[in-house]
């Protein structure tokens, strides 16, 4: 009987396994058949919840779109900045219970808004005549590259993808044209930021840990000794911002007085304050020297700056948000000005400036690079690599940044350094500066203008003269009605500053469409207001 009971048995196990099989098998199908049709709720299960539901419609749309846009491109001449209509905020805002917020608006409507409502109101830096600011002109070939970008949607904050590789390529880039070289100790390296305010928050980092120690990450700043960071007064307000992110505060920037007529630190001034320091127990953090200052586009004496730094035992960082490029320029004069300009420890710099990167896109780069990652790297369990796969790779940025998350900002300067090329940006940069000495000129033979500070670079100031009055005999108001005036009207765009106790019309051109004949309107346009105001 003990055979019948094992046939039985056996029998009986092979039922259930082919009963069980046929289950599965029809799990499995009715799981095919909710992914390719609807959820037993009737929601969609077809993987386009966000995604066009007519592909061949985007397509259609998005080829409007570029024409659009190359519309623009083609007549960024013709367009200056125009106030934007009183309604607009009205117009673009985002209510929950709106249709937009809730269920959606088809994509055409919204293209239909972007194009006539928002385009049209940028900043104006696109038009040959934006001088007011330091904002690039934009390069039509990076629209590209965000087109791309956008497209691949790549985080750059690690992992083994091509977008790495693109940045990497940017990096060596910038650490070449800085001087930066490899020696047996250290290797140059950094990070594309958003610009150079996030890149000094990194470097000035970096610059505690060298002072301190690493331990500094963990136990804070409060066993510190009080700190100080050394620039000129024409130092970027993004180094006192820095250090009020750091925790120091603003009143850890000390600025230092600078000679008026070519605008560099005076070094002797700058010694005087660190020996004051050391008696007083003042740590030196950090030098700033800067590569272009805001203000006249003065550049600093880099080799005296970086003496002292080794003999203060301090990091030196130049800020050269705009000024960096001019080492592209073939006129001596120019490319003279960074000179010794490797010395630094660290660079912060935008790509977003002079070369016309669209926004955003800045830099930092350091000599060392195993300080940096030092300073920065944080992986917890989740981060980890690996030796192989998508999570291997031999560069995480997030180790060199106080970013995770990033965006692939790479590819738009790796574009516009593929095709433009250096000989043509340089040749931008040299014929910038060419135009503001020109504006210089322009300004010095007027009537009613008067040079404030001679044209070192790529900056021009000029005030009223002071022998303009009005009818009554008064001094003229204040300068900045010209500015605006010239702004609403479309002829121009210059900002305000303050030199001395002269307040200033100031022309910052990085602009690679800005002309002769544009600098000379935008002079001619300026004395036109003038007289208004006086005739007025």
């Amino acid at each position: 009987m003990l055979w019948v009971f094992v046939i039985f048995t056996l029998f009986n196990a092979n039922t259930m396994i082919a009963e069980s099989a046929v289950l599965d098998s029809t799990k499995a199908n009715v799981v095919l058949e909710n992914a390719n049709g609807k959820s037993r709720n009737g929601s969609s299960n077809i993987g386009h919840h966000l995604d066009p539901s007519d592909w061949d419609d985007y397509r259609s749309q998005m080829h409007s779109l570029l024409d659009e846009c190359c519309d623009r491109m083609t007549n960024y001449r013709k367009l200056p900045w125009k106030v934007p209509p009183a309604d607009l905020r009205k117009n673009v805002a985002i209510v929950s219970k709106d249709v937009g917020a809730g269920s959606g608006r088809p994509l055409s409507d919204v293209i239909d808004q972007i194009v006539n409502e928002i385009m049209p109101h940028a900043t104006g830096n696109t038009h040959p005549q934006f001088m007011g600011w330091v904002h690039g002109a934009g390069i039509p070939s990076c629209v590209a590259a965000d087109l791309v970008g956008s497209t691949m949607n790549s985080n750059c904050g690690g992992r083994n993808h091509g977008a790495i590789d693109v940045e990497i390529a940017c990096i060596e880039y910038l650490c070449e044209k800085a001087g930066y070289k490899t020696n047996p100790t250290t290797i140059p390296f950094g990070v594309l930021t958003t610009g150079t305010s996030q890149a000094t928050i990194q470097s000035l980092l970096c610059a505690r840990t060298k002072k301190f120690g690493y331990e500094v990450r963990k136990a804070g700043i409060r066993g510190l000794p009080p700190v100080r960071v050394y620039s000129s007064g024409a130092v970027h307000s993004c180094i006192a911002r820095a250090m009020e992110c750091l925790g120091h505060g603003s009143d850890s920037v000390v600025s230092i007085p600078v000679d008026p007529l070519t605008g560099k630190i005076i070094v002797e001034k700058l010694k005087e304050s660190l020996e004051e320091d050391k008696k007083a127990g003042i740590a030196p953090l950090a030098i700033v020297g800067i590569a272009g200052s805001v203000s006249i586009g003065a550049y600093d004496d880099f080799a005296s700056l970086a003496d002292l730094a080794e003999e203060y035992d301090t990091w030196l960082h130049i800020d050269a948000a705009f000024g960096f490029w001019s080492r592209l320029s073939k006129d001596p004069k120019i490319l003279g000005l960074t000179e010794n300009m490797d010395r630094a420890d660290s660079i912060a710099l935008d790509a977003h400036k002079w070369p016309g990167v669209q926004y955003d896109c800045g830099a930092i780069i350091v000599r060392d690079k195993t300080h940096l990652r030092n300073t920065l790297a944080t992986r917890p369990t989740y981060l980890q690599s690996e030796s192989e796969g998508l999570a291997s790779g031999d560069t995480w940025f997030t180790d060199y940044s106080i970013d995770l998350s990033r965006g692939f900002r790479a590819l738009k300067l790796w574009t516009a350094l593929q095709v433009a090329g250096d000989d043509n940006i340089g040749a931008a940069i040299t014929d910038n500066c060419d135009l503001a000495a020109y504006m210089g000129e322009l300004v010095s033979s007027s009537s009613v203008f008067e040079l404030a500070t001679p044209v070192l670079s790529n900056i021009c100031c000029f005030s009223i003269d002071p022998s303009v009055r009005l009818a009554d005999g008064s001094t003229v108001p204040n300068i900045s009605k010209i500015a605006t005036k010239l702004q609403i009207e479309g002829n121009g765009v210059f900002s305000l500053i303050k030199i001395g106790d002269k307040q200033c019309l100031r022309a910052a051109i990085v602009n690679h469409r800005a002309t002769r004949e544009g600098v000379a309107k935008a002079v001619s346009d300026a004395e036109e207001a003038l007289g208004g105001i006086l005739n007025a």
